[in-house]
């Protein structure tokens, strides 16, 4: 048996080539890796001398030679492949490992040349993962460090059993990840070189070139988590897929502790629920249904957070997905455990809190462990998909500070509607539009969502405040978008709102302002809007 081994990244390289020199495997090697090796005493051929051609052109050309790929593409059951190599003195390759240039590391760090990333782009390396992995039955190719071990931890155990190889089922799925490993490299060669925008009066070896913010071809990799059981009806089948290397803090991150499999639409209201109470600095409850906030609140600690919140909508809340950016504890446990909760999730529980949980085994738990900087750690893009096509766009990760506000009315804002005002922006970006969102001390008091005129939507959280039993008096509002008219402001401040933040930018901002002035309401424009479909 023999392996040739090319890596760029050499992390755990001389481990697995004294194990595979233990098991009696013949050890070929290319430049630097070839040198680390014999350093090691590890006893390694050169691919030079397997070719008898030297590396050239700067090692740009080395492994692309018949003796290395025919030693990988002959199949061994072929009694034609067999007397080629023999009549060309080509012996066969039964391993390759190989990982690739760092192109993606590369491109990623600030300043980087055109020259470097050109220089990145391996040509030998993914032609010879692509010549293993395609006669996967008679080789095995390791693409990544992690594979490592189950590779030797098989032919040790083939070994003790007369024969050191590799199982079909192995080479198989090694097989497949080199395929996908290749997927995600030219992917990512041609995100950069697509978002390139190409000055030839200014070509250089030190030419860092401007990028377009979205590139001529858009490749996204996704590696499934599980199937779904149905989609978002059950007559719709799903699966659940995350980034190649999802962020810290974000619900792909998350661990189920308990429960029922996450349905579909588990996992898309979990998400609101979770990128909403990430928002928030101190601790705080969110509880979302039908991918809106029925309520959200600040206190001093998850019980209070939790006890505010669902006051806003106890009718909305059963059923419902609920989220805490602090760990929660057996006080919180034991007031959500009062209500049907379809998800819970906090970056952590205590073991008391667990123990609350114990006999409602299908609560699902989640337990998503938050960085430092949670609050700035988000999405960079978003997408949608159209018929035949996909929307890109920037994600809506804009934070509102109190120095952006301008106050447009005769009366001023206190600091405490001030303070409220915030919290109100930041709980009507997560609803769907359009939005109009009641709140006072730092909890919801009615929320109207996804309505298609703003009228209604005002109407509808002014109903859902009574129905709750929650006096709207000296509450603030927060509108995503401008009010066309008038009417929406008369309708808030007939329900009791004292102070309105809204984007501004209408053609009557004026009417509307006068209209504040007439009812003796403060009002302020934050200059963006916060449009959620």
């Amino acid at each position: 048996m023999k392996a040739l081994i090319s890596v760029s990244d050499k992390t755990g390289i001389v481990e697995l080539a004294r194990d595979l020199h233990a098991l009696g495997v013949g050890l070929i090697s290319t430049g630097g890796t070839a040198k680390l090796l014999a350093e090691q005493g590890l006893p390694v051929t050169e691919v030079a001398e397997v070719t008898g051609f030297p590396e050239m052109l700067d090692g740009r050309v080395k492994t692309l030679h018949p003796k290395v790929h025919g030693g990988l593409l002959a199949r061994r059951d072929t009694p034609e492949h067999m007397a080629a190599l023999k009549a060309h003195n080509i012996d066969t390759i039964d391993l390759l490992i190989v990982n690739l240039y760092p192109f993606e590391a590369t491109v990623a760090k600030p300043g980087c040349t055109l020259a470097d990333a050109i220089e990145n782009i391996d040509i030998g390396g993914p032609a010879m993962v692509r010549s293993a992995a395609k006669n996967w039955k008679d080789v095995g190719i390791v693409t990544d460090a992690s594979q490592y071990a189950d590779v030797i931890a098989e032919l040790k155990a083939s070994k003790a059993q007369g024969q050191c190889k590799l199982s079909d089922k192995l080479r198989f799925a090694l097989s497949v990840a080199a395929f996908n490993r290749i997927s995600q490299y030219d992917g990512a060669i041609s995100n950069y070189l697509s978002s390139v925008n190409f000055e030839a009066e200014k070509l250089s070896e030190d030419y860092v070139p401007e990028r377009a913010q979205f590139s001529g071809q858009f490749n996204e990799q996704y590696i499934k988590v599980q199937d779904l059981r149905y989609g978002e009806n059950s007559h719709q089948q799903a699966a659940w897929y995350r980034d190649l290397a999802p962020a810290a803090g974000s619900l792909a991150t998350g661990v189920q502790l308990q429960g029922k499999e996450l349905s579909y639409n588990n996992i898309a209201d979990a998400d609101a629920a979770w990128e909403c109470v990430k928002s928030f600095d101190s601790s705080a409850c969110v509880i979302v249904k039908h991918a809106n906030p029925c309520g959200v609140a600040v206190g001093a600690n998850p019980l209070e957070a939790y006890s505010k919140a669902f006051q806003t909508d106890p009718t909305s809340a059963f059923g419902g997905i609920i989220a805490f950016n602090r760990p929660v504890d057996k006080a919180a446990a034991e007031a959500v455990s009062k209500q049907f909760v379809e998800v819970l999730m906090a970056p952590d529980f205590s073991a008391e809190a667990l123990e609350v949980f114990k006999s409602k085994v299908n609560v699902r738990l989640m337990k998503i462990a938050l960085p430092a900087n949670y609050g700035d750690v988000r999405n960079a893009l978003e997408t949608k998909r159209v018929g035949s096509g996909l929307l890109l766009q920037s994600a809506d990760n804009h934070e509102l500070a109190l120095a952006n506000l301008k106050i447009v009315t005769v009366k001023q804002p206190t600091p405490e509607e001030l303070h409220d005002l915030l919290f109100a922006w930041k709980v009507a970006k997560f609803v769907k539009s359009n939005a109009i969102v009641f709140c006072k001390n730092g909890m919801t008091m009615g929320v109207g969502a996804g309505q298609m005129s703003r009228l209604d939507s005002a109407r509808i959280a002014s109903i859902k405040a009574e129905a709750a039993k929650l006096s709207l008096q000296h509450t603030v509002v927060a509108s995503d978008a401008f009010f066309p008219f008038r009417d929406g402001l008369d309708v808030v401040v007939d329900a009791g709102a004292t102070c309105v933040a809204q984007p501004g930018g209408s053609m009557r901002d004026q009417e509307v302002i006068d209209a504040a002035n007439e009812r003796g309401v403060a009002m302020v424009f934050t200059g963006v809007r916060h449009f959620r479909h």
